[in-house]
């Protein structure tokens, strides 16, 4: 056998050798597999894992933006007239955030943690000085006091000479430095020496400056990746309390802060927030991508806070059947000892259009209001995301409150808030570099396709040109013996005679002759 048939051969051999494996591989996915498994079993929160610690503390920088509406004609709104309001804002906190107390439980299948916050505001991002810039809204305390006494005839006659002996109104002017952290209420004062319970001071974001919302129990992930961050209990708690059906009570998913590797596209993202008293979901909306890392956009559907009767799911949540709300709406009365106070997405994205027509001044649009998670699908990190969410006063007619006579039932905003992150840019590119070992590891059978491919076109050349110098030797030696002899060399032609013969039959003919041996 030749040289060049053992190359042949050789190179067939190979190339059918990469071929069969690597098809195999790319149909039986293993190198995806393997790959997909060690995720799973790395991306878990335990000491020593590779997210752990940026899980205790998050890298990316937090934003805080408040917007309210200052409310341009109390007068007339309280004479019957629409409400107008102007939206004021954003008065930008950075926010800072910490698993505090961390400790491992239930053999390490667990993890519980505090969640800290601190804000620190950013002059450079506000449009104010929130010591400074005054706001007119709704007077929440008086309005969760009227509530509070609302359906008792002494009770709510005596907070009334209470209100008017203090002139404490149904709106109020405050600096939105009172309004967010807290401001010393008349009326709270005095209801608060006859009921120590109550407190004295109101704000918005009172008491959530280096505070914590309650402990949470975590699942880590290590039985199962897609229990990874789960939330097993809260305060102690695995179900909540607030509602009137056990599937509205049920805490799901995450708190926002982790969610499981491997997503698709076809599942709802859970999220449970203490400061809906409520789990919500979300769903995939479109693909995006941040800082060259992919993510699949999830947004919370219209059916999350739709009505009983667009959602037949969500009737839990109406903890009297003649409190129930429209779509768009929540009320989480429940969990703010009993103030009239309405959640609801910014400017009333997606709630029914006359919530939207009752006050002049909201525009909802998709781009500025919507709440949405971009989340990578192989590590489920998130690369940037934005929560919005918006605090209304449900206002009404309360008897016993004369001030409240020419009122009708109106959801009033009083403020909304987003709360946004970005990926910063060491974490993408340590993203990155996973996804790019993910990536090559999972796609190696097709590099072994391709080498294949590469092989069978180098086998098809070469046994093209073997079949072409075989079929050259093939007619050298078929047609060589009719044009010479042996003795070729040893033969010349000659003339018999000086005068070429002539045959009267044939022509002229040539004669052979023996060459003459040279003389040495």
């Amino acid at each position: 056998m030749t040289r060049r048939s053992c190359t042949l051969y050789a190179v067939g051999i190979i190339c059918a050798t990469l071929l069969v494996v690597g098809f195999g591989l790319v149909v039986g996915q293993v190198f995806r597999t393997l790959m997909h498994n060690r995720l799973k079993k790395e991306l878990v929160l335990v000491e020593g894992s590779r997210v752990f610690e940026s899980w205790k503390t998050p890298p990316p920088p937090v934003y805080m933006e408040y917007f309210f509406f200052n409310v341009t004609n109390v007068d007339e709104f309280l004479g019957g007239a629409k409400p107008e309001v102007k939206q004021v804002g954003p008065y930008t906190y950075r926010e800072y955030r910490y698993k505090d107390n961390v400790s491992m439980v239930d053999n390490g299948t667990k993890v519980s943690a505090y969640t800290i916050k601190s804000f620190v505001f950013l002059r450079e991002k506000s449009v104010g000085d929130p010591t400074e810039d005054m706001i007119t809204t709704v007077n929440i305390p008086a309005w969760a006091v009227m509530t509070k006494v609302k359906g008792s005839f002494w009770k709510s006659n005596l907070v009334s000479i209470w209100m008017n002996s203090i002139g404490s109104g149904l709106f109020t002017t405050r600096t939105v430095q009172e309004l967010l952290w807290g401001y010393e209420d008349p009326l709270l004062v005095r209801v608060s020496s006859s009921n120590p319970d109550v407190e004295r001071v109101f704000g918005l974001m009172y008491k959530k400056n280096e505070s914590h919302s309650g402990e949470f129990v975590y699942h880590t992930g290590e039985q199962n990746y897609m229990d990874y961050g789960r939330v097993a209990t809260w305060k102690g708690e695995s179900k909540l309390n607030f509602w009137t059906s056990d599937q509205s009570n049920n805490i799901n998913g995450s708190d926002g802060s982790a969610f499981h590797p491997l997503l698709n596209k076809d599942e709802r993202i859970y999220i449970f927030t203490p400061d809906l008293c409520r789990s919500i979901y979300m769903e995939f909306e479109k693909d995006v991508e941040v800082k060259g890392i992919p993510a699949y956009r999830f947004t919370p559907p219209r059916s999350v806070l739709a009505s009983k009767e667009e959602n037949p799911a969500n009737e839990g949540f109406c903890v009297h059947p003649k409190e129930c709300l429209g779509t768009g709406l929540l009320k989480v009365s429940p969990c703010r000892k009993g103030a009239p106070v309405v959640a609801s997405f910014p400017h009333f994205h997606l709630a029914d259009s006359k919530y939207v027509d009752a006050i002049e001044g909201m525009t909802p649009q998709r781009e500025h209001h919507q709440t949405y998670l971009d989340l990578n699908p192989t590590t489920g990190v998130i690369v940037r995301a934005n929560k919005r969410a918006q605090v209304n006063i449900l206002i009404s007619r309360i008897s016993g409150f004369p001030k409240t006579r020419g009122l009708n039932d109106t959801i009033f905003p009083v403020m909304f808030l987003n709360e946004s992150v970005v990926i910063d840019d060491v974490s993408a590119a340590r993203v990155q570099k996973l996804l790019l070992i993910v990536t090559l590891v999972s796609n190696f059978p097709l590099i072994i396709v391709g080498l294949g491919t590469i092989m069978l076109i180098v086998f098809i050349i070469l046994l093209a040109k073997a079949r072409k110098q075989k079929n050259e030797v093939k007619r050298i030696v078929f047609t060589k013996p009719l044009y010479a002899t042996s003795t070729e060399d040893d033969t010349s032609y000659s003339p018999v005679s000086d005068k070429e013969k002539e045959d009267p039959q044939n022509g002229t003919f040539i004669g052979l002759t023996p060459k003459p041996e040279t003389q040495a």
